[in-house]
């Protein structure tokens, strides 16, 4: 069965694929040229591909680590660098209402035809600054950040954190999580530790209550993810 569920999530990404129009591909009326964001380089040109290798594993298995600090509840959740929509989707299906934040326009455009749910609500907007969620002033339950943390430099990760705490409720919680090992050609990352990332996260009242060691990856050699998790103090 899960083996199943797999191809058809493979399957209904080919489908999103063709009925999205990535901007460099100049379909439409007016098409405008992409202003690019930095740590999103390359993902515009890997839409199609990236769309289909998300989806191929299913966000219970993503996050079965965490699974244990999401709300049983209907909650607020706030899922940052929302790539392909799989998180979100996995979210509001669970009964939470999702704000996906998802700067790269053909990973936006490909996630929402490939997840399209009145529960989910997609925003252009980006680290370090998240000044258009930062405006609504609304706090979140949940605040998601897969596979997006590395994409930010030393000087984006102190200027980011702050604006994330902000974002997270009283009570509620901050996931994430670090890559290691070696770049993508084309792409930009950096290592980040998880004693750093801990440490910039306690002075907005972010306490560390998991330290998951990194973990091999299944489908990228040399390549591995610690996981962490933070609850925002009372």
């Amino acid at each position: 069965m899960a083996t199943l569920l797999c191809v058809l999530r493979v399957s209904m990404a080919t489908v999103a694929l063709e009925h999205y129009c990535p901007e460099s591909s100049g379909c439409g009326e007016a098409p405008v040229k992409a202003v690019r964001v930095s740590g999103t380089e390359n993902y515009a040109e890997e839409a199609p591909e990236l769309l289909k290798r998300y989806e191929s594993i299913s966000f219970a298995d993503a996050h079965r680590a965490v699974m244990h600090l999401i709300p049983t509840e209907p909650s607020r959740v706030l899922d940052i660098g929302a790539g392909t929509g799989r998180d979100a989707a996995g979210f509001a299906a669970s009964g939470h209402r999702v704000v996906a934040v998802e700067p790269t326009e053909a990973m936006r455009r490909g996630a929402i035809t490939l997840h399209p749910s009145p529960s989910i609500e997609w925003l252009d907007d980006s680290l370090p600054d998240l000044a258009s969620v930062r405006a609504r002033a609304e706090p979140f339950d949940v605040v998601m950040l897969t596979a997006v943390w590395m994409h930010l430099d030393a000087q984006q990760r102190r200027q980011a954190m702050p604006n994330v705490a902000a974002l997270v409720r009283n009570g509620g919680v901050l996931i994430m999580t670090l890559r290691h090992g070696p770049v993508p050609p084309g792409r930009r990352m950096f290592e980040v530790t998880a004693e750093e990332t801990i440490g910039l996260a306690a002075p907005f009242g972010l306490g560390c209550i998991l330290n998951r060691p990194a973990e091999a990856s299944l489908r990228q050699p040399g390549v591995s993810w610690t996981r962490l998790a933070f609850r925002k103090e009372l």
